[in-house]
């Protein structure tokens, strides 16, 4: 297993990592993002998810508790074809930027991750995302769970709705 000794500070200052390994020591250059750049391509994020109207949007400051993000921003649509339109909409809105998004859930939209960078955006359908409840494992505040309208998308006719999902327990 390697071990990176880093020299330098986030922030958008560049510096060196130092790769260690057994009987290998290399050093490489790494690259910070400037926290203006950061601010700007969250806020595209967050015009982006505001204007197609997504729900419940969560912005979460990973600075000093991530290595592999500074900021992390998780919002819900309403159904499975919303997510995958706010996912659309979001990787252009980046592009026009010039950023380079990967995606990740695409094909199936219940949870569609997309790396931009130093910004990963997480959207889900609200059951989904309630089931997951990243929000708790970040240690921020999770939205409030409305309750849902028989009839509104994702539900079927004549279903029992509640504020929150329900969890079956088996006994002998």
């Amino acid at each position: 297993m390697a071990r990176v000794r880093t020299a330098g500070h986030r922030g958008g200052v560049a510096g060196t990592a130092s790769l260690i390994s057994p009987g290998k020591d290399r050093t490489i250059s790494t690259a910070f993002v400037d926290p203006t750049t950061l601010d700007h391509i969250v806020e595209t994020i967050e015009s982006s998810l505001a204007d197609h109207k997504a729900e419940d949007v969560v912005r979460i400051d990973l600075r000093g508790k991530s290595d592999y993000a500074d900021a992390m921003l998780i919002a819900s649509g309403q159904s499975a074809r919303h997510v995958g339109a706010l996912a659309d909409h979001l990787v252009e809105a980046l592009k026009a930027e010039g950023q380079r998004p990967a995606v990740e859930g695409a094909t199936q939209c219940d949870w569609v991750l997309i790396d931009a960078g130093d910004v990963v955006v997480h959207l889900f359908r609200p059951e989904v995302r309630a089931f997951y409840n990243l929000e708790k494992m970040w240690g921020a505040p999770a939205p409030a769970l409305r309750p849902r309208v028989a009839g509104s998308p994702g539900m079927m006719a004549g279903a029992v709705v509640g504020a929150a999902p329900l969890m079956m327990v088996a006994s002998r």
